[in-house]
């Protein structure tokens, strides 16, 4: 599959994502008003489950073999939640407290900024293309396919 191609199905997941987040974030920050921050967090979460889903279904489906699931989540909430959570909550603070945008507003903004570099850890770490092991110089008719060992 072409990067752009991945690029668009990436962007569809998030566009549900983000109405995901900004959802939960409206109904959070009703429950705990006055704690932007806690209800960002917490929105936040529900969307980072909701997208790995849909990555591993959708966008990245043809490297989401059987098994590694959790070593998968893992990564993502790593690489994805940590730049969206640090992002979310540094950005968010900045555009409410000091620029004193609405609440949804900022968030929307600060998905978007954290959007470009959560593509770029999804496709090279969370959801890496397997291939065999290189070794240099070696035919690559000695190596199992299946397993990356050499026969």
């Amino acid at each position: 599959m072409s990067a752009f191609v991945r690029w668009l199905k990436f962007n569809a997941v998030g566009v549900v994502g983000t109405g995901v987040q900004l959802a939960a974030l409206a109904v959070f920050n009703r429950w705990m008003a006055g704690h932007y921050l806690v209800a960002t967090a917490a929105a936040l979460e529900v969307a980072l489950l909701h997208n790995f889903l849909w990555h591993a279904l959708y966008t990245w489906r043809d490297r989401c073999g059987e098994g590694r699931v959790f070593g998968r989540m893992v990564r993502f909430h790593l690489s994805n939640g940590a730049v969206s959570m640090v992002g979310n909550l540094v950005l968010m603070r900045v555009l409410v407290e000091g620029a004193g945008m609405p609440v949804l507003a900022a968030n929307g903004v600060a998905i978007l900024v954290c959007s470009v570099v959560n593509f770029f850890l999804g496709d090279g770490w969370v959801f890496r293309a397997k291939g065999p092991a290189v070794v240099p110089g070696l035919k690559s008719e000695a190596r199992n396919t299946q397993t990356g060992w050499i026969a």
